[in-house]
């Protein structure tokens, strides 16, 4: 995911942000304390903005931070923001910490994705539901999409696999609305053209109409519901992410964790032998 900055100044990028998110001019001032007059010279170029107020705009539009930058540099200031490697020397004590993070919700599936859903991390949960899957899509960089929609991967066992595949996409489109990525997209295009395994209108043992569990569960939210060694997986996820990060990369990771969503799912991951190593 590359930063795009425009010729055209931060009047038209900022003006563009705004309509996104269907916001007026006033809307936008009250919000960041300022006049929908000074707005729209900003927008119009009659008026340079602070550096502080770019920011400040961008905090209220909800900016990404790549995006940030693209904004400064746009406005003629330099980048606020860095982008660090993730193996950068700089970024070691966060790495310590999600190691620690994935390896202590172990047996339950936990990973660690950047913004264009390509595995940074994972634990051995996740690498048990990954067992069987061809070589080409576990062949770094790993990317979470693909191995979950691709018609070889995890979508023939995944038994509600139309409303999971529903919720990964609007996923992605509400991640689209948020990002200006040309490759976000290009990964949107290329996992919604994926073709559906052929026994997945029947819905076996999902949680639509054609739901057929004997001891159906009160899920508290979509559950991912998949096959392993014989039996059915029972998953609700959760996702987090830094809170005010001050480097381009800390701000498009994610972790994603895999709750057992019934007794069953608990019971069988417990029952694991522990993996040395």
């Amino acid at each position: 995911m590359t930063t795009v900055v425009s010729d055209t100044g931060v009047g038209p990028l900022l003006r563009g942000w705004r309509e996104q998110r269907r916001l007026s001019q006033l809307e936008l001032a009250l919000r960041a304390d300022s006049s929908a007059r000074h707005i729209s010279f900003v927008e119009t170029g009659r008026s340079r903005p602070s550096e502080d107020m770019v920011l400040r705009l961008a905090e209220h539009l909800e900016v990404p931070v790549r995006e940030r930058n693209a904004l400064l540099l746009a406005a003629g200031y330099a980048p606020r923001y860095t982008e660090s490697p993730i193996d950068a020397p700089r970024l070691e004590t966060l790495r310590e910490g999600i190691e620690r993070l994935l390896q202590g919700y172990e047996p339950y599936p936990a990973l660690v994705v950047d913004g264009s859903y390509t595995v940074v991390a994972a634990n051995r949960g996740i690498g048990l539901l990954l067992e069987g899957l061809p070589e080409h899509l576990l062949t770094p960089p790993l990317n979470t999409m693909r191995i979950t929609l691709h018609p070889e991967g995890l979508a023939p066992r995944i038994r509600n696999l139309r409303e999971w595949r529903g919720h990964l996409l609007a996923q992605m489109e509400r991640q689209i609305g948020l990002a200006r990525s040309e490759s976000l997209r290009a990964l949107y295009a290329e996992v919604a053209a994926y073709p559906l395994p052929p026994d997945a209108d029947t819905d076996a043992g999902g949680t639509g109409a054609g739901a057929s569990d004997e001891e159906p569960y009160p899920y508290f939210a979509l559950p991912l519901r998949i096959e392993h060694d014989g039996r059915v997986l029972s998953f609700v996820s959760s996702i987090s992410t830094f809170n005010t990060p001050l480097d381009v990369t800390v701000a498009e990771l994610a972790i994603e964790t895999f709750l057992p969503a019934d007794p069953e799912t608990v019971a069988y991951l417990r029952s694991l032998p522990p993996v040395s190593g």
